[in-house]
């Protein structure tokens, strides 16, 4: 039966026009194509870099802050203001308040020297930056598990075709037979007809698998970031024969890495906690500042001349006292969001764990039904054999022929369902416990 499936997939690849001259290429190749072309990729490099940056704004703002300013101003009209009488005279006296052109260059430089709340800000660049590093391999498993799939999709819908077409190839010839005898009166027309009827079905059968085919392959193209008008030949034919075997390993939650983007997150969380509680912390920081600004100039030719500096540094000291309670609504608001992420980890810890027993169970019951759809698929064909040897010495009926057809397909189409239904159960497995890159390195 298998020697049957590799001549009909052979047949298809040369008949269908996918087997030109065109790379093979196997899943690991598919893999790796997808991990460096599929978008994701790309976003999670942007998101890791956007981490990086991340982290120099946030030591930046313990560096010092310098700036400068420069003002050029025309007075068009001067404040003017009086003296009482009695100071310069007897009478008031009327006096102009600046100067018609003024120009004014300040530079400014501040110094954090003790900042809680920075600190922390400073403190929490590792942990986002894991976190940027655990989406980009959430991003490659998630690549990993996706092209897998459909290829295993691709590879069934190839096996299934091969089957019906070899179906197509028994069932013509027990119409060849049948015509003769239909022919020389030996059965009814009706018996011809009936199996005609099960050839025609057979050939409907096939062309929906080839449609199927064509929209695997469009699904495994489009996951692995391919063109949608470059050919792909797919070169593995060793998963009918080297079926997956899979290890016993203990259920470990902590190598799964959404659990580690749930824990780097409320590690991040945490901090969040802390940095708003520092808010209640004084701050100090050091101030300076040095200026120059031109005196008497009156007219425009004096605007950058006669300048004279001026300067000054200190401490500066920030005591919080009252904000009418909203930092302690912070507080309180933050602290919320962290028992219940620290509940939601719980949660997902069960999950997690029902998840890896159910896989588990799917991959035991799916490799049974392996074994026994292959012993199944033989003893169908041997009766099948058989029955067509007796009905050819006309000792076994029309009837039993076309029971002994329909219990080989049936056979057939069960095997290729439990084969689907093991491969997928071994990838949902290595992800139920976090194994999908070493899956991936061992391919």
């Amino acid at each position: 039966m298998k020697h049957k499936i590799a001549l009909g997939l052979f047949f298809l690849l040369a008949q269908s026009g996918w087997a030109q001259s065109t790379t093979s290429f196997r899943l690991k190749d598919c893999i790796d194509y997808g991990l460096q072309h599929f978008g994701t990729v790309r976003i999670a490099q942007y998101q890791v870099q956007t981490a990086d940056q991340q982290a120099r704004q946030a030591l930046g703002q313990y560096l010092p802050q310098i700036s400068a300013t420069g003002t050029a101003v025309n007075n068009i009209k001067l404040q003017r203001s009086v003296i009482p009488a009695g100071v310069f005279g007897p009478e008031p006296q009327v006096f102009i308040i600046g100067q018609k052109y003024q120009t004014n260059l300040t530079a400014q430089a501040t110094q954090t020297i003790f900042d809680r709340s920075l600190l922390l800000g400073i403190k929490a660049n590792k942990p986002n930056q894991q976190l940027a590093e655990l989406n980009t391999r959430q991003t490659r498993e998630d690549i990993i598990y996706n092209i897998a799939s459909n290829y295993y999709q691709v590879f069934i819908a190839q096996q299934q075709i091969a089957l019906l077409r070899d179906n197509l190839q028994r069932t013509q010839q027990v119409l060849n037979i049948l015509k003769l005898q239909r022919d020389n009166g030996v059965i009814q027309p009706v018996d011809y007809t009936r199996t005609e009827v099960s050839y025609n079905s057979t050939q409907s059968q096939l062309t929906l698998a080839e449609n199927d085919l064509n929209l695997a392959y469009n699904r495994l193209k489009y996951q692995m970031g391919l063109p949608d008008d470059q050919n792909l030949v797919l070169a593995d034919s060793t998963l009918l024969t080297q079926l997956p075997v899979v290890e016993q390993t203990p259920f470990d939650a902590q190598s799964l890495v959404s659990f580690q983007q749930a824990a780097t997150n409320l590690e991040l969380q945490r901090l969040q906690l802390k940095r708003i509680q520092a808010g209640y912390i004084p701050t100090l920081g050091l101030t300076a500042n040095y200026g120059t600004v031109n005196l008497g100039a009156q007219t425009l030719d004096k605007l950058f001349s006669n300048f004279v500096g001026f300067g000054s540094f200190g401490l500066r000291l920030s005591i919080p006292i009252f904000d009418g309670f909203q930092r302690d609504a912070q507080v309180k608001q933050q602290r919320l969001t962290v028992l219940t992420q620290e509940e939601q980890q719980r949660l997902n810890v069960a999950a997690y764990r029902l998840q890896f027993n159910n896989a588990q169970s799917q991959i035991q019951k799916a490799q049974t039904n392996v074994t026994n759809g292959d012993r199944n698929v033989k003893l169908a064909q041997e009766v099948y054999n058989i029955t067509t040897l007796q009905y050819k010495q006309g000792v076994k009926s029309l009837t039993d022929l076309v029971n002994a057809d329909t219990s080989y397909r049936q056979s057939q189409s069960d095997y290729i369902n439990s084969l689907i239904n093991l491969y997928q159960a071994r990838l949902d497995l290595e992800q139920s416990r976090g194994n999908l890159l070493n899956f991936y390195n061992q391919l």
